[in-house]
Order: C-alpha cells, then sequence, then structure tokens
C-alpha cells in the first residue's frame, strides 16, 4: 500500500467517526469507492479524511446527505459558480428560519399548558392533560 493510501481504520480515527460511518458514507456517494488491495482491503485516498470532515460540518449545518452530496458535485462539477453554492446557503436558511418559527410557535404554546398547570391535585384534574386531550379530540375530528 502506497504512503498516501489509508485504511478504512485509519480514515475513521482521522476523521473522528466509526469505521460504520465511513463505510455508509461510500454507500451514499459522499466518499468514493477506493480500490481495493489485491486482499480485499479498501485503500482509501488520503483526502478521504478531509472529505468527510466537510460531510460533518455540512450536516451540523443542517445539510441533508442529498443536499451535501449537491454540494460535494457542485465544487467538481465544471461551469459552476459559487452563486450556486449560495443559492442552496439561502434555501437552507430558509428551511432553519421555518424551522425557528415552528419551534417558537411550539415554545409559546407549551409555555401557555405549562403556566396553567399549578402542580397540585390529581392528574385526572390536571389542566394541562386535559387541554392535550381537548387538542387531540380536535384532530381527531377534522
Amino acid at each position: 500500500m502506497d504512503s498516501s493510501s489509508l485504511s478504512i481504520g485509519q480514515v475513521a480515527k482521522g476523521a473522528g467517526v466509526g469505521v460504520e460511518t465511513v463505510r455508509f458514507y461510500e454507500r451514499e456517494g459522499l466518499v468514493p469507492a477506493p480500490k481495493r488491495r489485491p486482499s480485499g482491503y479498501r485503500q482509501y485516498p488520503a483526502d478521504t479524511v478531509r472529505r468527510i470532515h466537510f460531510v460533518q460540518a455540512a450536516k451540523e449545518l443542517g445539510f441533508t446527505l442529498r443536499e451535501i452530496r449537491e454540494l460535494l458535485s457542485l465544487r467538481v462539477t465544471a461551469g459552476k459558480k459559487c452563486a450556486d453554492v449560495r443559492k442552496l446557503a439561502h434555501e437552507k436558511l430558509a428551511e432553519v428560519d421555518a424551522k425557528l418559527t415552528e419551534l417558537q410557535r411550539m415554545r409559546a404554546a407549551l409555555a401557555q399548558l405549562a403556566a396553567s398547570c399549578t402542580g397540585k391535585g390529581p392528574t385526572s384534574e390536571c389542566p394541562l392533560l386535559d387541554a392535550l386531550d381537548a387538542q387531540g379530540d380536535a384532530h381527531v375530528h377534522r
């Protein structure tokens, strides 16, 4: 094995992920399929660790595996511009904003329900549980 190729264990250790994660990323097309030694062992190029770090960083920003594949392809596709990447980033930002709005709505509703409960009495008389029951009934009758 030449000095610029890594075993799957070396890639996993260098990237701070498990061996199964490396295999998963390979199956998902996020890491190119490596060459194999005559023994069948995978030989990954040294830049595989950097690529996995890229995938992890993109995941932390909320990009899906499909979106990460698209980001990776933008880097190597002729004729693509930074504006193409910017467009994807703005689309993800709009998704995050929508999720934040929904989380704020959920928080406000939960805070209101929690405030309605004094914490006293039996659960059969709990206003929070009653409110959830009423909302559940409303969903059933839609």
